[in-house]
């Protein structure tokens, strides 16, 4: 089956862009079609100042979510990202074949590098590396797909760059994966600033819908979108950014075309009307499902710790040979002993 791996960073509340652009096609798609990893990538959310305590509750209310969204453990495998030890040491291999340029050439380094300094602070030198980690995230695992949005395909763009020179260099060790962007709600924007995504790291409350906000907040923040000039509902993402992101999160709710869409409505406010309550609507089960799961903690806890066990099995050939190939002294039985009896499994010394 094919491979494929993506995952989801906890630097903020999961958001209606990150249901409708991935986590919806995670469940009903992918982990039917293809051999499935889903992760939390933690180590992500320590390339900037962050609170402790707050990246541990986001990280748990993430995997939940992801449950709570459809994804079976049954089906795919769920697990966080600091939990399998293969990331971080692919990560520093990759280190070792990526360039300083193809680092300060990535748009997010930038953007967020920017933003740092704009606020007086220091630029950690995890920003600048963690497209690496990202491209360790993916080729550990020998993925074929990477489902991501628009603003991730770079650094997609990048693993398949490092996979290439990596096996051009030192022997064939890494599948070269593609990124597969889903063609309806891929990129949903801002309600209150159009132009630009609606991320969960945002500031932009009013403008973002959280997974879990109350029916009354999601109408009342769609209700609240920021619209064009003029009258007429026409579908132009150009010159009518704020209509066209409202019939597309409308299309993505209920399965329709934008354009299509939009001989349907004479107002705004009844477009707005209509898109409030297919959003509500289309989060109605991950809100009732999710809070089950908080219900039971123990069962999240046991997903994430058999997720963790499939993910390490997977990555840990792959790491090996990785190791292998570049020049690194294989370790002796003993010393792979005492490293399996650290993380509780069994060892398999490299050939």
């Amino acid at each position: 089956m094919t491979r494929v791996f993506s995952g989801v960073k906890p630097t903020g509340h999961l958001t209606l862009g990150n249901y409708l652009g991935a986590m919806r096609r995670w469940a009903a798609v992918d982990q039917h079609q293809a051999d499935a990893l889903f992760c939390i990538v933690d180590l992500h959310a320590l390339t900037v100042d962050h609170d402790p305590a707050r990246v541990r509750r986001l990280s748990r209310q993430a995997a939940t979510l992801l449950l709570a969204a459809g994804l079976d453990p049954q089906l795919c495998t769920v697990f966080v990202q600091s939990h399998v030890d293969e990331h971080a040491r692919l990560s520093y291999v990759l280190e070792c074949v990526a360039t300083d340029g193809e680092m300060r050439r990535m748009i997010q380094y930038k953007e967020k590098a920017a933003r740092e300094r704009a606020r007086g602070g220091s630029v950690r030198l995890s920003l600048l590396t963690y497209p690496v980690l990202m491209a360790a995230d993916i080729l550990a695992y020998g993925t074929d797909e990477v489902p991501v949005g628009d603003d991730q395909t770079q650094h997609v763009e990048l693993a398949r760059d490092l996979a290439v020179r990596f096996n051009q260099r030192y022997g064939h060790a890494f599948v070269v994966p593609r990124a597969t962007p889903p063609q309806v709600g891929a990129r949903v924007m801002n309600l209150q600033d159009p132009t630009s995504k609606m991320g969960k790291s945002d500031d932009s409350g009013p403008g973002i819908v959280y997974l879990l906000d109350e029916p009354d907040v999601v109408r009342k923040k769609v209700m609240r979108a920021v619209t064009d000039s003029g009258r007429d509902v026409v579908y132009d993402r150009a010159a009518r950014p704020g209509v066209a992101n409202l019939l597309e999160i409308l299309a993505a709710c209920t399965g329709g075309n934008p354009s299509e869409l939009s001989g349907v409505y004479e107002s705004y406010g009844a477009l707005k009307s209509a898109t409030a309550e297919a959003v509500v609507e289309v989060l109605r089960p991950v809100r009732e499902r999710h809070s089950e799961l908080c219900a039971d903690p123990g069962y999240v806890e046991g997903v994430l710790r058999d997720g963790a066990e499939r993910a390490r099995a997977m990555a840990r050939p792959v790491v090996d040979a990785a190791y292998r190939a570049i020049g690194l002294l294989p370790a002796t039985a003993a010393t792979a002993a005492t490293a399996a009896a650290d993380i509780g499994v069994t060892a398999e010394v490299p050939a």
